[in-house]
């Protein structure tokens, strides 16, 4: 079925992954969170993601992930956009879960493919079709193929792209062939965000509006300017900032995160806490190489 085409992308730049800071006893921290909330805001955020990977969704009961964005689209308060986790690997779950962040007043879904199952491309297109018929907000696909097993093809995106509720995708296959496919096929109003921090001025030359970022916890003001570069063409300027912070985003990077995004937020006195198993403490060698590469940013 053709659908006129008439989107506009729920948000261009940088949009931080938010961590969710939990307390001693293993509870959200609200205060902390709210700190953190207000931090990215005054670093100059486009966009807040609530409920993601790097907010440990996975690990959050239902009433948790319901709170959680309530209180996130309660702190923002409009001063930006509010995206919501909403994935699932049950369907019926990820509906659910869409239209509570509906109803909190969030500007937008982000749904990761369905993990686990690691159905058909067919599987997929059902999957997001039957969520988009149910809720009025926009989608944002999420394809991280490493965590989920399985990933989008550029063919299925063009399918999903007739979709006026679809309205792009968090690539984050680290796939550039996949990502010059995607642009080829599917039009103009398909929006492409990056996924990994490392890769966000290569995915933006390419097309893509931003970048959904986990450094942002730390570093929103650089993620901003990194992407706000982009957006006007200045491809030299956002390629040296790349560069120059490709040592600290590899340091975020050599645990599973979002343990070492975690580890730095308390360094710098945010008050993530602790993580939820299975996900445990980094390690000391590693923790050692996450100060170094923060201290060598005068971050700490």
């Amino acid at each position: 079925m053709f659908f006129p085409m008439s989107r506009t992308p729920v948000f261009t730049g940088n949009c931080v992954a938010l961590a969710t800071p939990f307390d001693e006893n293993g509870n959200i921290n609200y205060d902390a969170f709210g700190r953190l909330i207000d931090s990215q805001i005054e670093g100059g955020v486009d966009a807040v993601c609530v409920c993601g990977t790097t907010g440990e969704s996975a690990t959050m009961t239902i009433r948790e992930h319901i709170a959680a964005v309530e209180f996130c689209v309660k702190r923002v308060n409009h001063r930006v956009k509010v995206i919501a986790g909403a994935g699932s690997n049950d369907t019926s779950a990820a509906v659910y879960l869409s239209l509570h962040a509906q109803d909190s007043g969030a500007d937008a879904l982000l749904h990761v493919t369905p993990y686990y199952n690691k159905c058909s491309q067919t599987g997929l297109i059902k999957h997001y079709e039957y969520i988009a018929e149910r809720t009025e907000l926009p989608i944002i696909l999420y394809n991280v193929p490493g965590r989920t097993g399985v990933s989008f093809t550029a063919e299925t995106y063009q399918v999903l792209s007739q979709n006026p509720k679809i309205n792009g995708v968090k690539e984050a296959s680290g796939n550039f062939s996949l990502l010059a496919h995607t642009r080829f096929l599917c039009p103009d109003d398909f929006y492409v965000w990056s996924g990994n921090d490392d890769q966000v001025v290569p995915m933006m030359s390419l097309g893509a509006k931003g970048v959904i970022s986990v450094a942002s916890n730390i570093i929103p003001q650089v993620m901003t300017k990194m992407s706000h570069l982009c957006l006007e063409n200045d491809f030299q300027a956002a390629s040296k900032l790349q560069i120059e912070y490709m040592d600290f985003i590899d340091a975020l990077f050599c645990e599973v995160n979002p343990i070492p995004v975690k580890a730095a937020l308390n360094l710098i006195g945010l008050e993530a806490g602790p993580l939820r198993l299975p996900l445990c403490d980094i390690s000391p060698k590693n923790l050692e190489i996450l100060k170094a590469s923060m201290a060598a940013k005068n971050l700490i």
